[in-house]
């Protein structure tokens, strides 16, 4: 009897153990600086606090083989990172669980999650972790005297020479081409939602369009940047940021005209790890990791009690703050993206732009 209970706890023991291994969580994220932001404020910490281990994996849009793995009944992926508009559309597609909001984090006073989140970032399907945006940088070694300082030079290839290079799509190219062909920030969505306005959009476009490389990875403006290639890039802020600050380029950031927009989690249907997503999420969004993950990265985090807890940049003396798209002085000619106009039109204008650029 005795040698039966004793290989009755053994069993107990390693099967406690398989379940334990069992335990993880599979992340697709998008690599570069931006994942590196990932690893170090939340998979890191949170395997270090749950035990639970975290599998990441990058993609140039996580979005597409997140779809591509649900519609072949095929989930290898448990949290994913993803633009909002894609959220959403994914959402309405009945391609990902619901998030049930009472499990996310309230605030250190107490403030629900809810109240916490700036307008926009918790939904049915999504959670934010970052405020980011598309902005104008340029190799300032390659400008010794004139100085980019808005959207309208960016096209002005005259005056400033040299190759540009541009995310291949239509979200975010077309508003900034309204607003360097002189759209105050404000009215560009009502002028796009008008044939006149795209038309006029696709106009300034094709202005510069044998002046433009277009890129489809994140990683990729910096590097056309520090090749020389290019001598402007409109491109993800926190990319440009990483290679100026990490990497010494000589690298500068044109605040006006940016186009702001929030990422977060989703989890797939058909999740293999589904509670062990949730928890994650949980903890990923909450403030403390919120804000750590600013210092990594030059993305706002979402939740409003998290801003005060950002603080240098990782493995520096200076502060991170002013270097935030939601700082306060480079907010003063932005432009946030019209998240329902993208989900609405996003197709549309796709066919479009892929048509346009397919045209000799």
């Amino acid at each position: 009897m005795k040698r039966t209970l004793i290989l009755t706890s053994a069993l107990v023991a390693v099967a406690a153990t398989a379940h334990a291994q069992d335990k993880q969580v599979n992340l697709l994220s998008w690599g570069g600086a931006y994942g590196n932001s990932h690893v170090q404020a939340y998979a890191k910490p949170f395997e270090a606090k749950t035990g639970i281990k975290v599998s990441v994996a990058d993609a140039d849009n996580p979005a597409t083989p997140l779809k591509a793995q649900v519609e072949a009944g095929n989930v290898t992926t448990d949290v994913a990172s993803v633009e909002y508009a894609d959220a959403v559309r994914l959402c309405d597609e009945g391609l990902l669980e619901e998030i049930d909001p009472a499990i996310l984090a309230p605030a250190a006073d107490g403030t629900p999650a809810t109240e916490d989140f700036i307008e926009g970032a918790v939904t049915d399907c999504f959670v934010g972790t970052d405020v980011y945006s598309m902005i104008l940088a340029y190799d300032d070694s390659k400008f010794p005297d004139a100085k980019p300082s808005g959207p309208a030079d960016f096209f002005d290839t005259a005056k400033f020479p040299g190759k540009r290079t541009m995310r291949k799509g239509a979200k975010f190219n077309l508003e900034f081409a309204l607003m360097a062909d002189g759209v105050p920030p404000e009215q560009v969505y009502e002028l796009l939602g008008t044939p006149e306005g795209v038309d006029r959009a696709f106009a300034k476009l094709d202005s510069i369009k044998d002046d433009v490389i277009w890129w489809e990875a994140g990683a990729q403006p910096p590097q056309l940047l520090a090749d020389g290639e290019v001598t402007m890039a409109f491109a993800f802020n926190g990319r440009i940021f990483n290679a100026a600050q990490a990497e010494g380029k000589p690298f500068k950031i044109v605040w006006d005209g940016q186009i702001y927009e929030m990422e977060g989690w989703v989890i797939p249907k058909g999740a293999p790890h589904l509670e062990e997503a949730k928890e994650f999420v949980t903890f990923s969004t909450s403030p403390a990791p919120q804000a750590r993950a600013a210092e990594f990265i030059s993305y706002g985090p979402p939740r409003k009690s998290a801003a005060a807890l950002v603080g240098n940049i990782e493995g520096t003396e200076v502060p991170m703050g002013p270097h935030l798209p939601t700082f306060a002085e480079n907010m003063k000619a932005a432009l946030a993206s019209n998240l329902d106009f993208w989900v609405d039109h996003d197709a549309e204008l796709q066919e479009r732009f892929n048509a346009w650029l397919a045209a000799s």
